[in-house]
């Protein structure tokens, strides 16, 4: 078991679970319906827990998975390299691949299963975010996910048309959740800079065009000489440094991502902090 680098991940009961070969440590603290959060690269980073940490207090049961890097390691442009490095031959991961059926996203299926198992509720949200944001969606597949949230995806890294244009699942995890779009009401959020080229609007577009309503995006502008003053190389959303400041899109946004896991899950709005 991976020992916690930081007071980020203090407070937070640890396990390791082992599904469909892979195995990760798990981080859960928190009461109320269940929520899988998804690290972006490099790892569980203190803003990634801070999310974390944000989702608890509004209300939620939130376990984190260990995918890759330290947990509560601070981001440096050398750890985050190789972190990216690391994930992008990973078989698990399948970085480049068009139209996968990704490991990963069965081993997300099952930590879903678990935690609704331990905590009840009407079911649990996923949340992903850059590389994970796809595994998120694809973990829709499984019946008790009713509210996957992808933040920039990434995969497949958009280094082709083709990729640029993909859902980041395969054509059966496709068409399993159409299904449940189509039978169940399910949606799923996606979020995104309008300029960020590692998260494209071609894929934005290609979801749309496959969950029709069922896909709810929110763009935040980025473009140059915008309001808020938001580089056009910005990417993470709901980590970014201002997810924090009262009135900031990227707070605006990560209070959007709040209310739709209290509207699918069923817990009760609070005002938020």
């Amino acid at each position: 078991m991976t020992e916690p680098s930081s007071s980020a991940v203090a407070g937070w009961a640890t396990e390791s679970f082992t599904n469909a070969g892979i195995t990760h440590d798990l981080y859960t603290r928190g009461s109320g319906p269940g929520v899988v959060l998804l690290p972006e690269i490099p790892g569980m980073t203190p803003e990634v827990m801070g999310l974390a940490d944000h989702l608890v207090e509004a209300g939620f049961t939130v376990t984190v998975i260990s995918l890759f890097g330290d947990p509560g390691r601070p981001m440096s442009p050398g750890y985050a390299a190789r972190s990216f490095a690391s994930a992008c031959i990973s078989r698990e991961f399948r970085a480049f691949a068009k139209r996968a059926d990704r490991p990963v996203a069965e081993y997300v299926r099952a930590v879903a299963r678990r935690v609704h198992d331990r905590v009840g509720g009407p079911g649990v949200g996923v949340i992903g975010m850059c590389f994970s944001g796809g595994f998120a969606l694809a973990s829709a597949v499984e019946p008790v996910v009713l509210a996957p949230v992808a933040s920039q995806p990434t995969l497949p890294i958009p280094v082709t048309a083709g990729r640029r244009r993909d859902l980041g699942m395969s054509d059966r995890e496709r068409d399993a959740v159409s299904t449940r779009v189509q039978n169940d009401g399910l949606c799923l959020m996606g979020l995104r800079f309008s300029e960020d080229s590692a998260s494209p609007t071609d894929r934005f577009r290609s979801l749309r065009a496959a969950f029709g309503d069922g896909w709810l995006p929110v763009a935040l502008n980025s473009r140059p000489g915008n309001a808020a003053g938001i580089g056009s190389n910005e990417h993470m959303v709901l980590t970014s440094k201002d997810a924090d400041t009262p009135g900031h899109p990227t707070n605006e946004a990560r209070a959007q991502v709040t209310a739709f896991l209290r509207e699918r899950l069923g817990v009760k709005a609070a005002a938020e902090g």
